[in-house]
């Protein structure tokens, strides 16, 4: 009768670990978000975050890691299934791409507003929305921008060509252009000024037809998305 050897407990950490060496030695964004980590671990030391905002930015930091590493195993797995473009293929490593996005650009914030810290936050909310030029403004460009990310978006997802940098319904180029020339428009007050940014727009919108990249109605609809939400903020919205 044979003996029965005791299960190594230390093969499956000695796996993990390999795919953690595995995963740094080849995929770049997972070193970069390693020095990063180091870096936002240092600067919330250096700024005295108490224990429980350390372990939310340790938390935040891990699912980061946590999301990078799923999203090259996915890669590796679509890559040994399908070897050749396939646009499910493409679809797959896009949607665990965004997730990595999504969750770095929330653990940023978050790590932003732990180590500023909510004495900081109140100071700089407070600053933007003084009564000094422009600051007023601040807020719906920031808002503006947001929007047309979101609008962009879904107008490129709506459309059945393109992708979301290039191509689509909604041409985002034309869109964030004819924006800012609107809020240059309201917020400058003068013909000059506004005459020049309404012909920058209309040469960005140009530029997108003349590359062949958008067609004049997917330019038209990013450019009157653009206007009428200038409109909405700087026109409408009181001041």
């Amino acid at each position: 009768m044979s003996e029965v050897r005791p299960k190594d407990v230390l093969t499956p950490f000695r796996a993990a670990m390999a795919g953690i060496a595995y995963t740094f030695r080849t995929q770049r964004h997972m070193r970069f978000h390693l020095y990063t980590v180091l870096v936002v671990i240092l600067a919330g030391v250096y700024m005295n975050l108490g224990l429980r905002e350390l372990m939310v930015l340790l938390l935040m930091i891990s699912l980061v890691l946590i999301a990078e590493m799923f999203n090259s195993a996915i890669e590796a797995t679509v890559d040994l299934v399908q070897p050749s473009y396939h646009p499910l293929a493409k679809f797959a490593k896009d949607i665990s791409a965004g997730a990595v996005l999504i969750t770095t650009i929330i653990a940023l914030a978050i790590a932003a507003l732990l180590i500023l810290g909510e004495s900081r936050w109140e100071q700089i909310k407070t600053n933007l929305t003084s009564e000094s030029v422009g600051t007023p403004y601040v807020w719906r460009i920031v808002l503006g921008m947001l929007m047309l990310i979101i609008i962009v978006i879904i107008g490129k997802g709506l459309g059945k060509r393109g992708q979301v940098l290039r191509g689509g319904l909604v041409s985002g180029h034309s869109a964030f252009a004819f924006f800012f020339a609107m809020a240059a428009v309201f917020i400058s007050d003068n013909a000059v000024v506004s005459a020049i940014a309404i012909l920058l727009a209309a040469i960005v919108a140009q530029s997108r037809w003349e590359a062949k990249i958008h067609s004049v109605v997917e330019i038209s609809l990013g450019a009157g998305v653009g206007v009428v939400l200038g409109l909405v903020l700087f026109g409408l919205l009181p001041k």
